[in-house]
C-alpha cells in the first residue's frame, strides 16, 4: 500500500441477526425492520491510509466486485465528501467473512473504514455523525460502525438501542456454495406478501422487557427470521442446513442470518467448552453431506478497537 498519510487498521467483525422481522414497506420503497444485531469474532482486516489525492482499494481472499461498487470504497468517498477530508484514501481488505452470506461482510468493511477515518481525522467527528453517514450506506452499516457488540435495530437499521453483551457462546456458521442478493430476498418476500394478506406487514417480536434478551435461554424462543422460509423456497439447501443444525445436541438455537445464505447455530456453553455428552458441531460436516462450508467462531462481548499504524 502506497501513500504517506496516517494509517489505521481495524478487525471488521461480522454480525448475525438473532432475530429479523421485516415490517411495513414505506412509500420510498424501503422496509422498516426489527432486528437484534450480534457481532461475532470472525472478521476481515481493513487497513486505511490517507493520501494526498489518490484513491485505491485492494482486496485479498475473495472477489468483492468492481472497486466503484465496493461499499468500503463508497464509505471512504462519502466521508471525504461530507467532511472535506481526506484528499484521498487507500484501502486494503483481507477478506475472511463470506461474500453475500448475510453476515454483513461488506457493511463491516464500510463500518471499519468510517471508524478508521474518524480516528485519523484531525477534527474527529462525534459518534452520532459517524452513524449518520453509516445510515446512508445500508441497513447493517450503522451497527457495524458502532462500538456495540449487541443492539436492537429499528427503522432501516439506523435506530439502535445498545444492549449489554450476551454471555459468549460458540457459533457454527454453515455457508452454502451460493450467495443471496438482498434485493432478491426482498423481492421474493414481496411476492409472497402480495398474495398472503396475513403476512403482508411482518410480525414484530413481542417483548415485554429487554431483560428477555439478556440470557440465551430466554432469547432462544424469540429467534426467527422472516427471510428464512422465503429464501428456502428458492434454495432448499437452506432448510436442510438449518434442520441439521437444529438437530445437533449441542445447539441452543439455529437460523439463517440476514437475507442469507449463511445459516448459523448458537451452541450451548461458552466457546471452547463443549457440552458433556454432546458431539462437537464439526462432526455434522463429517457425518452428513451438508451443502456448505463450516466455519467456527463465537459471539463477541466487545468491539475491536481501531489501531493506528505507521
Amino acid at each position: 500500500m502506497s501513500g504517506r498519510g496516517a494509517a489505521a487498521t481495524v478487525h471488521a467483525q461480522a454480525k448475525v441477526n438473532l432475530f429479523l422481522h421485516i415490517l411495513a414497506r414505506e412509500e420510498s420503497g424501503y422496509h422498516q425492520i426489527e432486528t437484534l444485531f450480534c457481532r461475532v469474532m470472525l472478521g476481515d482486516t481493513v487497513t486505511v491510509r490517507t493520501t494526498r489525492g489518490t484513491w485505491a482499494i485492494e482486496t485479498e481472499g475473495a472477489d468483492t466486485g468492481p472497486p466503484a461498487e465496493n461499499l468500503a470504497s463508497r464509505a471512504a468517498r462519502l466521508y471525504a465528501e461530507e467532511r472535506g477530508w481526506p484528499a484521498g484514501c487507500e484501502i486494503r481488505i483481507e477478506k475472511r467473512i463470506p461474500v453475500g452470506g448475510g453476515l454483513g461482510g461488506g457493511s463491516a468493511d464500510a463500518g471499519a473504514v468510517l471508524r478508521a477515518l474518524a480516528a485519523l481525522d484531525p477534527s474527529a467527528p462525534t459518534p452520532a455523525e459517524v452513524l449518520r453517514l453509516a445510515g446512508r450506506l445500508g441497513a447493517d452499516v450503522p451497527f457495524l460502525a458502532s462500538r456495540e457488540p449487541l443492539a436492537l435495530g429499528g427503522g432501516r437499521g439506523e435506530r439502535l438501542l445498545a444492549l449489554p453483551p450476551l454471555p459468549p457462546r460458540a457459533v457454527a456458521l454453515l455457508v452454502p456454495p451460493f450467495s443471496v442478493a438482498t434485493k432478491d430476498a426482498y423481492a421474493w418476500l414481496a411476492d409472497i406478501r402480495a398474495t398472503d394478506a396475513a403476512r403482508n406487514t411482518g410480525a414484530a417480536v413481542r417483548l415485554t422487557s429487554v431483560t428477555a434478551l439478556a440470557q440465551w435461554e430466554t432469547l432462544a424462543p424469540l429467534m426467527s427470521n422472516d427471510f428464512e422460509s422465503v429464501v428456502a423456497t428458492r434454495h432448499p439447501e437452506i432448510a436442510a442446513l438449518t434442520a441439521a443444525l437444529r438437530a445437533a445436541p449441542s445447539t441452543c438455537a439455529a437460523l439463517m442470518s440476514g437475507s442469507g445464505s449463511t445459516v448459523f447455530a448458537v451452541l450451548a456453553g461458552p466457546p471452547g467448552a463443549p457440552s458433556p455428552g454432546s458431539p462437537p458441531l464439526g462432526s455434522l460436516a463429517d457425518a452428513a453431506p451438508l451443502p456448505g462450508t463450516l466455519i467456527m467462531t463465537a459471539t463477541a462481548d466487545h468491539v475491536a478497537e481501531v489501531r493506528r499504524i505507521e
